[in-house]
């Protein structure tokens, strides 16, 4: 191998590691430095103060344009109604809590719906890749079922991902809600103390703790806060640790011991889901093994035996 070659094979080499290294840093970032990046975050009034971006204005735009299309598809919220609808509260467990929410999100959704297809149909038109009717028609179909159920499948990703930080954080929280309540605190006051420690760590169930204490400071009763805490968390976990506490208060028992107990049944349950992935990490990994690695593997076992082999039948001919 000449010099070269190992300068050429070092230089690929540390190109493919720091491009690693930035997707890394880029994908997952340190908590440390995110933590330090909200405490230095310039304040509401600053951002009023400062104008607009090119970004800002056409994301109010379009969001003047669906709110503008919102009527034409009212008839899906169910607003009329005295209970919130389902879609309401999906959207509610992913964290969006406007008012507009709902309007936005159906609007964009038949916006989707008629414009993919359009898209689809001129590009079909102008590049002819299908010459055929039916298969045109096909495709048209998909674009807008992909446009109609797009919105549904980044609303379940949103839910699920703060559902998950929502129960990464509850047996810690739940601890220092403990804490709180021996030493002396009541629950509610307990409730918006936790909240407002874990603001950064936990900004999600910040929240959820912050509106829970707005509750009950607006006059609503213990059980009806808890209630609406555990629909717009949407877990099951915290469903058990509603019912456990409006028990506790209804029958006069312990809080401090419910609680340390319902935050160690929650810590074993996640121990049990990270060992059950663990698990199933090995089934996995047979899919790449037997498509990237094996192939790879025995082309560069057998690769010199074939081309070996080629030259001796040569030879011989």
């Amino acid at each position: 191998m000449t010099t070269a070659t190992l300068i050429f094979s070092a230089l690929v080499f540390a190109l493919v590691v720091t491009i690693s290294l930035a997707l890394l840093v880029r994908w997952l970032p340190d908590p440390g430095r995110e933590r330090l990046t909200q405490l230095t975050r310039p304040t509401q009034a600053v951002l009023d103060a400062t104008p607009p971006g090119l970004w800002h204005q056409t994301q109010s735009r379009l969001l003047s344009g669906l709110l503008w299309l919102s009527p034409w598809t009212a008839g899906l919220s169910g607003g009329d109604s005295d209970q919130p609808s389902a879609l309401r509260i999906r959207l509610v467990q992913a964290g969006w809590r406007a008012p507009s929410a709902l309007p936005i999100f159906l609007s964009s959704k038949t916006l989707l719906t008629v414009t993919l297809p359009a898209l689809a149909w001129v590009l079909l038109e102008v590049k002819q890749w299908v010459p055929g009717g039916m298969e045109r028609l096909g495709l048209i179909t998909v674009a807008a079922g992909l446009g109609y159920y797009l919105p549904d499948a980044w609303l379940k990703h949103r839910i699920q991902r703060r559902q998950m930080a929502l129960s990464h954080a509850f047996p810690d929280a739940l601890d220092l809600l403990r804490l709180c309540v021996q030493a002396g605190l009541g629950l509610d006051a307990a409730i918006e103390r936790v909240g407002r420690e874990m603001r950064h760590a936990r900004p999600e169930l910040s929240e959820e703790f912050a509106l829970t204490g707005l509750a009950l400071r607006a006059g609503a009763s213990r059980a009806d806060a808890l209630r609406s805490l555990s629909q717009r968390v949407g877990l099951k976990e915290i469903d058990a640790l509603v019912v456990m506490l409006i028990q506790a208060d209804r029958f006069g028992s312990s809080v401090s011991e419910s609680l340390a107990v319902h935050a160690e049944a929650l810590r074993i349950q996640r121990r049990l889901k990270a060992e059950e992935a663990a698990a199933k990490l090995p089934v996995k990994l047979l899919i790449p093994l037997i498509f990237c690695v094996f192939p790879s593997l025995l082309t560069v076992l057998l690769g010199p035996v074939a081309v070996t082999l080629a030259r001796e039948f040569v030879k011989v001919v």
